[in-house]
């Protein structure tokens, strides 16, 4: 069956579905593969519960006219999002980065859906997975599309570019993430700069910080949409405070954000500047990213006991650990306790950047610093202050935390589960 075809039934269905728990009435099926599973086994429970069309790759469940057999599943999802997305024929914003993509996608969500019918990327679904079902949630309704892209190797954000062909696109930084993908930062910067050289090819548009020296001479060349501080760019905004929450500066306008740490400065700058260009007044951007609270462990403050804490748990990498721990030095508390966990898909460098990690804390003046995970816990340092833990049970089974006061820091990676630390304070 063809591609065009499929699209038809597409259309006529009520959308699509990789899993027979969440089938809706109507839902076309797609039996993916996973490491540990075939989607192919579960296409007549698809059926069973509701779906009109099972898209299956092995004829053997070939068994009536509601399953349709193609070659490969995942290439003809990918396939179908790239032939929706031009039968659509809609701006397509794409987005990337080391650091900051999903709160810096819902704060331009938010101030684009201010104006227009946006549809953007639900939670990080940004793989070769998420890409295509993003991209298949829009409809004729949708006046701009948001598309959260990750990688962890080279030719990821080609590939996905290739599926949602953008028409504008924007690197939050390049950081110290996915090193053991990637090889090295050259190698980062080399992979996520595939979307510049993309909106390249195709003449199309991205949005700069024009004070991001490495992002600045990777986008010579490309036309761009700027904004900065210090320097001159298409829009000028400006950095109040962040004591703990960000405030900044834009046309006469404080924006008094509910986002911490002065590193998120950025993600809040790239959304007014491109509320900016796409005609938004600086009142609604106001109003729209004021009503931005963040969740999901990202950024969270939550007042608990006597504490006040700052959850950070749901992604760490050596960049964003040091902007935390930096920021953490400049909040006005009387005392600080931090509670760390190791960083993920470090590769090779791993026990060299959880040692910077450790020798930055011994510079700080925090009251208590905990250390959690394998990594950190092989880490040499003779301050005092630190306690190590090579897991959270480790910490669970050793530490009595209920008496703890002041301000709290919580941030690692997500395999790490940090989030339960508000279970013992």
């Amino acid at each position: 069956m063809t591609i065009e075809r499929i699209h038809e039934l597409f259309l006529e269905s009520s959308g699509i579905c990789t899993d027979t728990r969440k089938i809706k009435n109507d839902n076309i099926f797609f039996a993916l593969k996973g490491e540990n599973f075939d989607g192919n086994t579960y296409a007549q429970k698809a059926i069973k519960n509701g779906a009109s069309y099972a898209i299956i790759d092995n004829e053997k469940f070939l068994v009536s006219d509601k399953y349709i057999l193609v070659e490969d599943v995942l290439k003809t999802l990918q396939d179908l999002a790239t032939y929706h997305r031009r039968y659509l024929n809609i701006p397509i914003l794409a987005l990337t980065g080391s650091n900051g993509k999903t709160t810096t996608k819902e704060l331009i969500n938010c101030v684009l859906s201010s104006k227009y019918n946006t549809t953007a990327t639900e939670g990080n679904l940004n793989n070769h997975i998420g890409v295509p079902l993003t991209l298949l949630s829009m409809n004729k309704d949708t006046e701009i599309g948001i598309v959260e892209m990750g990688a962890n190797h080279k030719k990821e954000i080609e590939f996905l570019c290739n599926i949602a062909y953008p028409d504008f696109g924007y690197i939050t930084n390049i950081g110290k993430a996915h090193i053991e993908g990637f090889g090295s930062l050259e190698g980062v910067l080399i992979g996520k700069t595939e979307l510049y050289r993309h909106i390249k090819k195709h003449n199309k548009l991205i949005f700069l910080n024009k004070e991001d020296h490495k992002l600045s001479k990777a986008a010579e060349g490309i036309e761009s949409f700027t904004f900065s501080q210090n320097l001159k760019s298409d829009a000028n905004i400006q950095l109040q405070e962040a004591n703990p929450m960000v405030s900044v500066h834009y046309k006469n306008n404080v924006i008094n954000s509910h986002l911490i740490g002065s590193y998120n400065f950025t993600n809040i700058a790239a959304a007014i500047a491109i509320g900016h260009y796409f005609k938004i007044s600086p009142e609604q951007i106001k109003a729209s990213i004021e009503s931005y609270i963040p969740t999901n462990n990202r950024s969270q403050i939550i007042k608990k006991n006597n504490l006040t804490i700052i959850l950070d748990a749901y992604n760490a990498n050596p960049s964003s650990m040091s902007a935390a721990i930096d920021n953490f030095k400049q909040l006005e508390y009387t005392r600080k306790i931090v509670f760390l966990g190791d960083m993920f898909e470090l590769g090779d460098t791993a026990g060299e950047e959880h040692q910077k990690i450790t020798n930055e804390l011994t510079k700080t003046s925090f009251d208590k610093i905990y250390l959690i995970g394998e990594n950190f816990f092989s880490t040499i340092t003779e301050d005092d202050r630190i306690q190590k833990y090579e897991s959270f049970q480790d910490l669970k089974d050793h530490e009595s935390l209920t008496e703890i006061s002041g301000a709290v820091l919580i941030k690692g990676s997500r395999g790490m589960k940090l989030e339960r630390i508000l279970d013992l304070i």
